[in-house]
């Protein structure tokens, strides 16, 4: 008896799935909460995260678009051992709308196909603060300071960090980044997702 192999096609959905559970698993969201946000069905997503089904070109746009990644990035095969990302290929990471003068620019180092985990290098203009929309989400964050000044506000407490500082912190409680140097703030950022 011959071993059992999968078709190209069953790869593909296979790493689709994969993709799709781990990146509803970063933003902390039940199979259901990701369904209604992507506007699809319970049963649709359930199943892709099994690695079956056949989704439309439509679907794939509706399931990136939630998870903030294109749909690109939900081919990509799994990382193979060494994933390299060179310095003129960076990622850049969308950002909330906002004045161009404000707008951080956030370059994904690591591949873009990793859910697991993220580095991400933030580079914020002078003057920024998202003291009005912070972040909360499912996951451990560790930043180092590279370059200029940071307050990191997580919940109560505030802190500020020089270069060469680290926080590490949960992210399930509100946290939000300010520059408060005269110059732009370089921050270095490894997100891991938290497994439910």
């Amino acid at each position: 008896m011959r071993p059992m192999t999968l078709s190209d096609d069953e790869l593909a959905v296979n790493a689709i799935g994969q993709a799709v559970r781990a990146g509803r698993k970063r933003l902390g969201l039940s199979v259901q909460q990701f369904a209604d946000r992507a506007d699809v069905s319970l049963g649709l997503v359930s199943t892709l995260e099994r690695g079956r089904g056949n989704p439309s070109l439509h679907t794939l746009r509706q399931l990136a678009a939630v998870l903030g990644v294109g749909v690109a990035d939900l081919l990509e095969p799994a990382l193979e051992d060494v994933g390299v990302v060179r310095a003129d290929e960076r990622h850049l990471l969308p950002v909330p709308d906002g004045a161009e003068p404000q707008r951080v620019v956030r370059e994904l180092l690591t591949p873009r196909g990793e859910t697991r985990l993220q580095v991400i290098r933030s580079t914020l203009p002078v003057g920024f603060s998202n003291e009005a929309q912070p972040f909360r989400h499912l996951a451990t964050e560790s930043i180092t300071v590279e370059s200029g000044r940071l307050l990191l506000a997580h919940g109560d407490r505030r802190e500020t960090l020089e270069p060469g500082d680290s926080a590490t912190y949960g992210c399930e409680k509100p946290h939000w980044w300010a520059n408060v140097a005269d110059t732009p703030t370089v921050v270095i950022g490894a997100v891991t997702a938290s497994e439910r």
